[in-house]
């Protein structure tokens, strides 16, 4: 065969493997997170937002995680049931509610391993802006090759579903 008819490199398996040791590092990662917190990545990222906002509201939590409202009730309902945020109701509104850190939620938060999403965004940062430009384009494409683009999904790298519901996790 010469090199003009030679076909190309199969990378299908490469990529297959990749994906997984991706899938794979996030599986890891939840397990561990579980163990040593007894949470969720998810829960682990409302934590920090009410941490980083100190006190936000379920809405607000909605959209900076880009999950429903329902989800995000699901959520924080299992970190009250935990005793890592409370409701308050707000002091300018009452109808409002705000989520906020309890004092056990920021010992947690404190002693909890270093989140897998803030290890890709450290790396990430590094990364040329042509070179975050094809990464974002190549995982969104990536995405949408796996039918994707319009599954509910909040900047945390986790495995499985956000559940929505009473048994969200």
């Amino acid at each position: 065969m010469s090199p003009m008819t030679a076909k190309p490199h199969d990378r299908t398996d490469e990529s297959l493997i990749a994906l997984r040791r991706i899938l794979r590092a996030t599986e890891l990662y939840a397990r561990d997170l579980a163990q040593a917190a007894g949470m969720t990545p998810a829960q682990l990222r409302v934590l920090q937002i009410v941490d980083e906002k100190a006190g936000t509201t379920p809405k607000t939590l909605a959209n900076q995680m880009s999950v429903s409202q329902a989800t995000v009730t699901a959520l924080v309902d299992k970190l009250v049931a935990s005793g890592m945020v409370e409701r308050v109701s707000s002091e300018l509104d009452r109808r409002q509610i705000n989520v906020v850190m309890t004092a056990l939620g920021q010992s947690t938060l404190e002693h909890a391993p270093d989140a897998l999403q803030q290890r890709y965004v450290r790396a990430f940062a590094e990364l040329a802006d042509w070179e975050q430009a094809q990464l974002v384009s190549s995982l969104e494409r990536v995405a949408g090759m796996l039918d994707a683009k319009d599954i509910d999904a909040s900047p945390v790298l986790t495995t499985g579903e956000i559940p929505a519901g009473k048994n969200a996790q």
